[in-house]
């Protein structure tokens, strides 16, 4: 008899494994829209701030030349060899650069790995 009772009392009820089961799914529930927020959120913070490194290379240039220059490839090696990735478009070509004589706007270009309602920061340059 004292053997038989010490094989039930070894192992998990099939109660105890669905209250865990239930529990880890509530969390997953909860976590899991926030985690992708986050993920969002951070995608759009760096294109905005790799929009604003590219805002301040182009600035630069236009002040020694004396006018803007919309290229984007001009401005990898003041960007330190490279045209930083904008992670809502996945691509280095991501972003936007519209000029006048005296004027210039920088942006990051909205792409499919950014929430659709999301509106790049724009950077506006004044020679």
């Amino acid at each position: 008899m004292k053997n038989n009772q010490s094989r039930r009392n070894k192992g998990f009820t099939l109660i105890e494994l669905l209250v865990v089961v239930l529990i880890l799914g509530i969390l997953t529930a909860i976590a899991l829209p926030s985690y992708l927020s986050s993920v969002n959120a951070s995608r759009q913070g760096a294109a905005n701030t790799n929009a604003r490194a590219l805002a301040t290379a182009v600035q630069g240039k236009a002040i020694t030349a004396g006018s803007y220059d919309t290229t984007l490839a001009d401005y990898a090696t003041d960007l330190g060899g490279a045209v930083p990735l904008n992670p809502c478009t996945g691509t280095t070509t991501g972003y936007t650069i519209t000029s006048t004589a005296t004027t210039a706007t920088v942006a990051a270009q909205a792409g499919t790995n950014c929430t659709s309602g999301w509106v790049p920061q724009v950077f506006s340059l004044t020679l």
